[in-house]
């Protein structure tokens, strides 16, 4: 279990939170290899998807996390919720609360929408992106990805491109990487990369440039951020194609960064303009290994707020029938598999789909 009972951003998490996220998200990539997808840690559990905001990948990966973990999964969208009738947004969370969910995602234009919820209701909730403030899963997912291919995070140099401004993305991302000793460096134009940002981590190995050369220079890990088109009536840059030409990720700019970086992008990607199609398609790019990992990420951050169960209930089975576990593995990240084994998820059907 975590110490706090809502995830609302990366701030403030200390390390050892992070990492115990981490180790448990590793448990659960072994379940979507499986022929049957599916582990009854969050059996009787109920999670609501409440999302006022345009989503694919985010909303979608709550959604098969939450199923995956046998939970009772129901999604809300704006269009389909009766803020458009004129309700607010805590009187939807009251009514949704009395229904008695365990779980509730939100996603919402509003910067610090879901600590309003967090406020109301008993349910735990998780930030799903709120704003331009934080995407706390998006950080932990993209933390997983490089500590795959990276191992370790001291010292090691991120540079983060694009829209800083606007991007919730880039501050989750600056308060986990630095918190877990990684020096950051942000780059984009004037107008989208303010300096700033350079505050926000408080001290901690964060800077900000206007020149994606020198960010990237020298940089294990190169993280693209989205241009978000629909602010782009507001003249924060003359237009997209200038962008692409002195801002975009493209193979000559990528050479500046070390031989073995790797690439990575939160979704959806504009190709062509914050990067190529031949940077985004190559061999150094995990842009789909961030997607595989969201997945891990999001059923342990479910997991480890909706109080996951499975021993109690079930007659433990042989030790010779239970799954080993990894050569290193705390065995705090090992146990939502060795629970999942226990009461009969480890492959075999556990009957009908909720």
């Amino acid at each position: 279990m975590l110490k706090q009972r809502n995830l609302l951003g990366i701030r403030g998490m200390s390390a050892e939170e992070i990492t115990h996220i981490l180790d448990t998200a590793e448990t659960f990539r072994e379940v979507s290899e499986r022929e049957i997808k599916k582990v009854p840690t969050l059996r009787g559990r109920t999670v609501i998807n409440l999302f006022f905001e345009p989503s694919t990948r985010t909303r979608t990966s709550f959604e098969i996390a939450g199923k995956r973990l046998s939970a009772d999964v129901v999604n809300v969208s704006s269009s389909s919720s009766s803020v458009t009738k004129g309700e607010t947004l805590l009187d939807t969370a009251r009514n949704l609360e009395a229904m008695s969910p365990d779980l509730i995602v939100i996603r919402h234009p509003s910067a610090g929408a879901p600590h309003q919820l967090a406020r109301v209701c008993r349910a735990s909730v998780v930030n799903a992106g709120d704003g331009a403030h934080e995407h706390p899963t998006q950080a932990l997912l993209d933390a997983l990805t490089i500590r795959q291919k990276k191992g370790a995070f001291r010292n090691l140099r991120v540079a983060i491109i694009g829209d800083i401004l606007h991007s919730r993305v880039a501050r989750s991302n600056a308060h986990l990487l630095t918190t877990l000793g990684a020096e950051v460096s942000v780059a984009g134009p004037g107008t989208l990369a303010p300096p700033e940002f350079a505050a926000l981590t408080g001290g901690a190995k964060l800077a900000v440039g206007r020149r994606v050369e020198e960010a990237v220079e020298g940089a294990d890990v190169v993280m693209v951020l989205r241009i978000q088109r629909e602010r782009q009536d507001k003249g924060f840059l003359p237009s997209l194609r200038e962008y692409a030409v002195h801002y975009g990720l493209n193979l000559k700019r990528l050479s500046l960064a070390k031989p073995d970086a790797i690439v990575m992008h939160p979704g959806p990607m504009n190709r062509g303009i914050e990067i190529s199609s031949d940077v985004a398609d190559g061999t150094r790019s995990l842009i789909l290994d961030q997607v595989a990992n969201g997945l891990a990420v999001r059923m342990a951050v479910l997991y480890l707020l909706g109080g996951g169960v499975g021993i109690t209930s079930a007659t433990p089975a042989p030790t010779a029938q239970a799954k080993p576990e990894a050569e290193g593995t705390p065995a705090s990240a090992a146990e939502p598999l060795r629970t999942a084994v226990t009461a009969g998820g480890g492959g075999r059907a556990e009957g009908p789909d909720p």
